[in-house]
């Protein structure tokens, strides 16, 4: 809003746009009577507040409700097509790309798979997984707002080159931000793909509500977001998070972490170390020998072992368990020592495996362990994460500048 004077009528009705705006994503369509009670506003100024977002094309009569004395009352809705944006989520093997309206509804998705490709395709990649998802969406690139890139690891913002994630193929240019900025035609943000995570939980699961949070991420690497105070905490560099290079005890000590992509807590607790377990117990089933990559089958693996926990089983696979829960409580408990969290949700792929069972079992081990003690609780957004929260922190800036109806 700037250029506007606070107290002023104009800021006032604007400021009320964007209640009643809110007010229809959260509830749906919503009849004149509704939004005035919601609002606090009275019927005539509800009615010009629903007037003045019509003509501005952000809201639609979406229909009417009946079975009430009178004439049917007419509902109105945010109009989905008032903006679009887009998510991308990307790892070594592919490139994930959705277009959502402004309402959070996904309408086009697209998967290219990367494995292989050469390091200087990399803006024709990102440009293939775009098109492709605003072409499933019946849009053009022009319709679409602003763009949220999730990768490993993190641009540092004093260099613009991305760090913590040499995994990534053609990623690793100086101009790379440059060339994606001067071909694509809209706003194009980046961000570390656990962070978004996060973002997904904060807004939509296991995490609304809390303004202190830790989100600890097990899939193709150990990773946590730092949420404090409500907001990400990403660090000078960009490398809040990248818990896997931490030194913990029960692991090598590991030196040059970023030369060799690893550290304590993932060689203590990553995906790879559940096979070595398994064969270390005397586990030597097609769980283990079945192909996969390292977390697909440390997802199967846990998941048996939970299997084995909730039928009240002896042998190595309740072992397995408890082996690897302590793992992940000995990186824990570094992080709630720093940090004190209210809660530390627990998320991705190989976590989920183990379920219920796991995270009781690293909540006992945290106890034993750290000082405070943080609720442990489970992510809800099962679905792409990842992108989900790309499309989430686009969603967040973009409705802020097209719901500002002071300008």
């Amino acid at each position: 809003m700037a250029g506007t004077t606070p107290g002023t009528p104009r800021v006032l009705r604007a400021m009320n746009d964007r209640a009643a705006l809110d007010l229809l994503l959260e509830h749906g369509p919503l009849s004149r009577t509704r939004i005035g009670k919601l609002t606090g506003l009275s019927k005539p100024t509800a009615s010009q507040l629903l007037a003045r977002l019509e003509a501005a094309g952000l809201v639609v009569a979406t229909g009417t409700v009946a079975g009430r004395p009178g004439p049917n009352a007419q509902l109105y809705g945010v109009n989905a097509r008032a903006a679009h944006v887009a998510g991308l989520d990307v790892n070594a093997r592919r490139i994930v790309a959705a277009v959502a309206d402004v309402t959070g509804e996904t309408v086009g998705e697209f998967e290219l798979r990367t494995p292989g490709r050469r390091a200087e395709s990399v803006v024709r990649q990102v440009a293939q997984a775009l098109d492709g998802a605003v072409k499933d969406a019946g849009l053009t690139r022009c319709d679409v707002h602003r763009v949220v890139i999730g990768t490993p690891g993190a641009f540092d913002p004093g260099t613009g080159r991305l760090r913590y994630a040499s995994h990534l193929p053609g990623w690793h240019s100086p101009t790379l931000l440059e060339e994606l900025a001067a071909f694509l035609p809209m706003p194009v943000e980046y961000e570390n793909d656990v962070n978004l995570v996060a973002v997904a939980e904060q807004r939509l699961g296991a995490a609304r509500g809390y303004e202190d949070f830790v989100l600890l991420w097990n899939e193709e690497g150990l990773g946590a977001a730092l949420v404090i105070n409500g907001r990400l905490h990403r660090g000078f560099t960009g490398g809040a998070g990248e818990v896997g290079f931490l030194p913990v005890p029960g692991a090598p000590l590991v030196r040059q972490v970023t030369k060799v992509n690893a550290g304590g807590f993932q060689e203590l607790a990553g995906a790879q170390v559940l096979s070595r377990l398994g064969r270390e117990l005397g586990i030597d089933d097609e769980l283990i020998r079945a192909p996969g990559t390292h977390h697909e089958v440390a997802a199967r693996l846990l998941a048996r072992a939970a299997e084995a926990a909730q039928a009240g089983e002896d042998g190595p696979y309740p072992r397995l368990l408890d082996l690897f829960a302590t793992g992940l409580a000995t990186g824990l408990a570094s992080l709630t020592a720093v940090l004190d969290p209210e809660v530390v949700v627990l998320s991705g792929e190989v976590i989920a495996a183990g379920g219920e069972p796991l995270r009781c079992r690293v909540e006992a081990e945290l106890t034993e362990l750290a000082a405070s003690r943080p609720r442990l609780i489970a992510g809800d957004v099962k679905h792409r994460p990842v992108l989900r929260g790309a499309l989430e922190s686009a969603l967040a800036t973009t409705r802020d500048e097209v719901f500002d109806t002071s300008r």
